[in-house]
């Protein structure tokens, strides 16, 4: 089994990085696979809603969402994370994630459905909480099982050294792993005990004006 770890910082080794490292590390000696995805620091467009992801099954903009897009398949789970930027992620993780999930959406994928995820932020001080939320979104909307921890996974610091400072948020990093670990344990052996996954519904869409 698999996880991937999303890197939305355009530090590739910075704060983000070091807490995600600790889940990795953790997550390793579950006996997981894993694997740190930097999302880079490339302008990322945001989504124009051209749907062409609907017919060629890829973004328009080839970039760092379809490059991930290409692995994700594989993976059995996800974690992404993310810098606390005006109490938000990042802009270019907001590009992100916006069209990875709206184009496996529209390529009727099915990438992320019923793969456990969990989002984690990192911020020097505040404005961690909302920018968790705005994570989480992603998930609820795409059937996909939340990970929790012991408190809202958040680390602190202004540079990676605070952040191994840190003692209860990379605690917070840890205890995330081994959650994770063990949904996936949990998951592999009812599949293979002859639990059926969810039977899926067309989608319904309606307006609140008419």
């Amino acid at each position: 089994m698999k996880v991937i770890l999303v890197n939305g910082s355009p530090h590739k080794k910075g704060c983000t990085h070091t807490a995600l490292t600790e889940i990795e590390k953790t997550l390793n000696e579950e006996g997981l696979d894993s694997e740190i995805f930097w999302i880079g620091i490339k302008p990322l467009a945001g989504c124009t809603a051209c749907k062409s992801c609907a017919k060629t099954g890829q973004c328009i903009f080839d970039d760092s969402v379809n490059e991930f897009l290409e692995i994700a398949c594989d993976a059995d789970g996800f974690i992404f994370g993310s810098p606390v930027h005006y109490a938000a992620i990042s802009g270019a993780m907001t590009s992100f994630m916006d069209r990875a999930f709206y184009t496996d959406l529209q390529a009727g994928k099915k990438t992320f459905y019923m793969k456990p995820a969990a989002g984690i932020v990192s911020a020097r001080r505040a404005g961690t909480t909302a920018a968790f939320d705005q994570l989480i979104k992603y998930f609820t909307i795409s059937e996909m099982p939340v990970i929790s921890s012991r408190y809202w996974n958040m680390v602190h610091g202004g540079k990676p050294e605070d952040v191994e400072n840190d003692l209860e948020g990379l605690q917070i990093m840890r205890v995330l792993a081994r959650n994770m670990a063990f949904f996936l344990k949990c998951k592999e052996a009812g599949l293979k005990a002859g639990v059926q996954l969810p039977v899926k519904e067309q989608y319904i869409f309606t307006n609140f004006i008419r």
